[in-house]
């Protein structure tokens, strides 16, 4: 061996040092990945397991680089949580780094100045802000002029197989591809045969790649099938005391995270929410909390998941089953990777193959939904729209529209393109290609889902062999598992207090304060809507999805009768509640299509509480149903002009019943008109919430 590459190895040594303290050690699959990008100068896909220490490959590199004489290191970084524990390891080495994402937005001058004047080792950026103008004609180019190396990590994002594959991430090829001189490490923790090729693809030729072994075997795997909500949260208070350590907790929705937190913290166990609707610093907070073993478990969307980095996590368990194994893989990767057995648990729940398929058909807009939006852009102004006339225009979702137009500004060439704040159609047409992919990757997803399903229904001890081969990897040297099954058994009286917990949730109806965009041209409508009439804060009694409440409503409407116990169920919450001033009189949202359904709900309840019934609003308009208009916008232009008061009102407050809220603008509606005709105070009251709001 030369001896560049024996004094670089030392260098290494001592950096290593540094980063994660004098008793580590250099491995030889770590210097071989190192030596690639320092010594040889190569491209290389490195694919190991969580905990392998890819993070310390990078930083080695990028300081050997830099005392070498090279320009600063790249690195895109999906997550928040990522960039900071790298930051932060990235300082224990002497390497100067800094961050741009969206939590540290008054920082981006000062660090653009910094990267123009050298003062950056690191510079980790999301994959966001490599399509952002400013960022792409300012920053970019004196990055590229010199840089030392390029790390794509969690790479698997720029693949159309992988099982996170962002949009933003077809930047990273286009940006590999102009720097032909210039080191690349790609890293990630999961990685198929079918992925590597599309990496091969799309970082370049000649790219080497370094795969370690996939087993894991501290990591015991379980999967349970336990259909009820109520069980399965029996089942979490009844067995996190038994486990060792802290945790995390996975659930497919933010509405999930929350309950389970919210269920947990009353047995005793110090459960907290995390998602990605927290602002950074809660977070941060949160992250720090578990690091410190301050609570037993966070209860986390997939907002916690990539480059988390907390070695000694006791167990991972998923209240739902998610829609890969590699995505499961990559979550469940996280426990025990410093400690020689811990708990991988998978709930399945009867839920999860709505939301999984929800997230499977809303992964692409439709060729109608594109169709519609290239038209809407093509005959609007020159100047282009922006995303509010669009909405207004299309009976589009918010996240779906701004999913479409981010999808097709990336296409090559480009059908739209963004100037400011609006959109333009550009001449480019949308190739045939584009739609065989989306039908591929559907399929694709599809089967994946059927996968896991599959997954949950193996007996103990198979699980990680099933992993491994799905994900091309060599399942001969799978073990039998270090700790032995969990039981599925739970007492009666817990199971039951779950239950009683979910019919005893308070969800709130927060008032809408502003008329949408253009706002409701019949009723003469526009901008803020004044504080004198606002609905008040609501409630409703249950959320659609879950179990509880929620299943007499669903009776109720398929019957055509709701059922005298959900009468009790409001008077209860109401007292619970004490809405004040108190509702002297009670009014409800009238329908065409089900003319007796909720006034006759409004009248036994009106009567449960001693008030009077007065059926002041009337339905003059046939609309389409509120469920079918898909933003903020439509829902709110559907009502327009449909509801009118029958005179006289009474002026004392209300209590305004409806069976369903979803966008709060059928309760909006309704107030503003009682209060323009004289009546107090407008409390809304909902049998249930559909969680469909925007």
């Amino acid at each position: 061996m030369h001896d560049e590459p024996v004094n670089t190895r030392e260098r290494a040594q001592a950096i290593l040092e540094q980063l994660a303290g004098e008793s580590a050690i250099l491995r030889e699959d770590q210097w071989v990945a190192i030596e690639a990008l320092v010594v040889a100068r190569r491209r290389a896909l490195v694919v190991q397991r969580t905990g392998w220490g890819k993070s310390a490959v990078y930083f080695i590199a990028a300081k050997l680089l830099r005392e070498q004489g090279r320009g600063a290191t790249v690195i895109v970084s999906p997550l928040l949580a990522l960039m900071r524990n790298q930051v932060a390891a990235a300082e224990r080495a002497g390497v100067r780094a800094a961050t741009i994402n969206s939590g540290n937005v008054t920082e981006w001058d000062d660090i653009h100045r910094r990267v123009a004047a050298g003062e950056l080792d690191v510079l980790l950026v999301s994959p966001e802000r490599l399509n952002n103008p400013e960022f792409r004609d300012n920053v970019l180019p004196a990055l590229a002029a010199d840089a030392g190396l390029v790390v794509v990590d969690e790479a698997h994002c720029v693949s159309d197989w992988g099982h996170d594959f962002r949009p933003d991430y077809r930047r990273v090829g286009r940006l590999v591809q102009t720097l032909p001189n210039v080191s690349l490490l790609a890293t990630t923790a999961t990685a198929s045969n079918r992925v590597m090729a599309d990496l091969q693809r799309e970082l370049g030729p000649n790219l080497t790649v370094q795969r370690g072994d996939l087993h894991r075997p501290s990591l015991t795997l379980q999967s349970l099938r336990i259909p009820s909500q109520p069980a399965r949260l029996a089942w979490l208070a009844h067995t996190l005391p038994q486990l060792e350590g802290s945790g995390i907790i996975y659930a497919l929705t933010t509405r999930d995270a929350v309950l389970v937190a919210d269920w947990l913290r009353p047995c005793g166990i110090d459960a907290r929410a995390y998602t990605g609707q927290m602002d950074s610093g809660d977070r941060e907070q949160l992250e720090d909390a578990l690091i410190a073993n301050e609570c037993k478990a966070l209860v986390a969307t997939t907002a916690l998941g990539m480059g988390y980095d907390k070695p000694d996590l006791g167990f991972v368990i998923h209240y739902q089953v998610p829609g890969s194994v590699v995505a499961y893989y990559q979550q469940v990767g996280r426990a025990g990777r410093a400690l020689p057995s811990a708990y991988g648990v998978l709930l399945s729940g009867e839920e999860e193959l709505a939301i999984n398929s929800w997230f499977i058909l809303s992964a692409f807009p439709t060729r109608g939904q594109v169709e519609n939006l290239l038209a809407a852009l093509e005959h609007g102004p020159e100047e282009g729209c922006s995303e509010a006339e669009l909405l207004a225009q299309l009976n589009l979702p918010k996240g779906r529209l701004q999913q479409a137009l981010k999808i097709l500004s990336m296409e090559t060439p480009a059908q739209i393109g963004k100037q400011g704040s609006r959109w333009q159609r550009l001449p480019a047409s949308l190739q045939p290609d584009f739609w065989m992919r989306v039908e591929r990757l559907t399929k694709l997803r599809e089967t994946e889902a059927q996968q896991m399903q599959e997954y949950v229904d193996l007996p103990f001890g198979e699980h990680m062999t099933f992993l491994i081969e799905a994900l091309d990897g060599d399942p001969n040297a799978v073990g039998p598992p270090t700790l032995p099954p969990l039981p599925v058994e739970v007492p009666e009286d817990l199971a039951r207090q779950a239950a009683s917990f979910l019919r005893h949730l308070r969800i709130n109806i927060p008032p809408r304060k502003q008329w949408p965009a253009g706002g409701l041209p019949s009723y003469g409508l526009r901008g803020r809507i004044p504080q004198n009439r606002q609905a008040e804060a609501g409630k409703a009694l249950s959320v659609w999805s879950d179990a509880g409440w929620a299943e007499l409503v669903k009776r109720g409407k398929y019957s055509g009768c709701f059922d005298q116990a959900l009468v009790d169920g409001c008077v209860r919450l109401i007292q619970q509640w004490r809405p004040a001033p108190p509702p002297e009189w009670v009014t409800c949202i009238p329908s065409r299509r089900h003319p007796e359904l909720v006034p006759a709900f409004a009248e036994l309840l009106a009567a449960a509480l001693g008030l009077t019934f007065v059926p002041a609003l009337e339905k003059v308009l046939d609309t389409a149903e509120q469920k079918t208009m898909a933003n903020s916008s439509q829902q709110a232009r559907n009502l327009d002009g449909s509801l009118v008061v029958r005179e006289p009102t009474p002026t004392g407050p209300c209590l305004l019943i409806d069976d369903m809220v979803d966008s709060r603008w059928t309760f909006t509606v309704a107030a503003w008109l009682l209060r323009e005709h004289g009546s107090g105070p407008v409390f809304p009251l909902a049998l249930a919430q559909t969680g469909q709001s925007d």
